[in-house]
């Protein structure tokens, strides 16, 4: 494949390190051909079985509209394709890292990654990932094809996130999983514990994620789609405790640090998040026995409060509905449980020295 047909495209969002999108003008001499030929042609990394699983995914567009494997190119046509991110130039070593294993069958699995491990190798974390340790479950040759890619990954979540992720084990689970986060079809399902007492019990925050120009390693919501991409969360509480709120998190677009970042434009930034100021005290009182309180909090859950409790689709060869639920993680367990003695003991609106935050 020539270096000017793959569009190289700023890693600023899950949707874009997922996909790779590609762009080209055919000739104005070219002969009719079957597009999946084509492609192949021109795809030389990329086999004919492959594209056909993503033309008939609905990944590639010839003028703007959707075709099928016969279509047959013309002149100057604009074809434009996305295909799941295959990564490549990382020796990927084997690891006999345990997993928790929610669901496994001949075409893919779905584990449930504990808080603290990395998805997959980069940015001086070339060990200990999940990535390590699926070459090493599934066998380095399954988990990495000849042009040293790993191509089973269909989504991600943060290190210090915990619970369900699923990974394809062939390049028709992989695509047709790949499909159902592209139109976003996917059920996920989040536990988050933030900061305050959200004042309404349900909501939807449909606000555009990009990079925040003053700090790369974080996100914000921007004014509009041209700056990010669009993104949309909804929630729910689930339980309060005065100073801090269970809520219930459905992704409907997949943004990196989505929940993160939304929660935080609500002024709810997640209870113990480094990164948007969740690991201060934001609510409750001043006085020295509740900053003792807290601090005895965030070191029984020393990561952001988040956890992928529900992982739904459809399974891409059986079309069965997969639907899976993780419990909640010791250290978040723990500290839901410190909360509700503390709520259930304290009177929140004013404590012994009658200020709070």
């Amino acid at each position: 494949m020539s270096d000017d047909f793959r569009e190289e495209l700023p890693l600023e969002d899950e949707q874009q390190e997922l996909f790779e999108h590609f762009h080209l003008t055919v000739d104005k001499g070219q002969a009719p051909l079957r597009i999946d030929k084509f492609l192949s042609d021109h795809m030389a990394d990329t086999s004919r079985h492959r594209i056909q699983l993503a033309i008939a995914a609905e990944y590639v567009r010839v003028n703007d509209k959707v075709v099928k494997a016969n279509y047959k190119v013309r002149p100057l046509d604009e074809i434009a394709l996305v295909m799941p991110y295959q990564r490549r130039g990382v020796d990927i070593k084997p690891e006999p890292i345990p997993l928790s294993i929610a669901y496994e069958d001949d075409d893919l699995m779905v584990v449930d990654k504990p808080a603290g491990m990395v998805v997959h190798p980069g940015h001086g974390n070339y060990e200990g990932t999940l990535v390590n340790a699926l070459a090493y479950y599934l066998g380095k040759e399954a988990a990495i094809d000849e042009d040293g890619r790993m191509g089973l990954l269909v989504h991600r979540i943060d290190k210090d996130t915990s619970g369900l992720l699923v990974v394809a084990k062939t390049d028709v689970a992989q695509i047709g999983l790949a499909s159902q986060f592209f139109h976003h079809t996917i059920e996920r399902r989040y536990l988050a514990l933030v900061w305050g007492n959200l004042e309404e019990d349900e909501g939807t925050v449909d606000a555009p994620i990009g990079r925040d120009p003053g700090d790369r390693l974080r996100y914000r919501v921007c004014s509009d789609e041209a700056q990010g991409k669009h993104a949309v969360t909804h929630w729910k509480v689930v339980e309060r405790f005065g100073y801090v709120t269970l809520v219930e998190c459905v992704l409907e677009t997949g943004r990196t640090h989505q929940i993160r970042v939304h929660m935080n434009y609500l002024g709810h930034p997640l209870f113990n998040d480094e990164r948007y100021g969740g690991d201060r005290i934001l609510k409750g009182s001043l006085y020295t026995k509740y900053k003792q309180f807290i601090d005895n909090c965030f070191a029984l859950c020393p990561r952001q409060a988040l956890h992928a409790r529900t992982l739904g689709f459809i399974h891409p060869v059986t079309k069965k509905k997969i639907s899976l639920e993780s419990e909640i993680p010791s250290d978040m367990s723990a500290l839901l449980d410190k909360w509700r003695r503390y709520a259930g003991s304290h009177t929140l609106e004013e404590e012994e020295d009658g200020s709070t935050i």
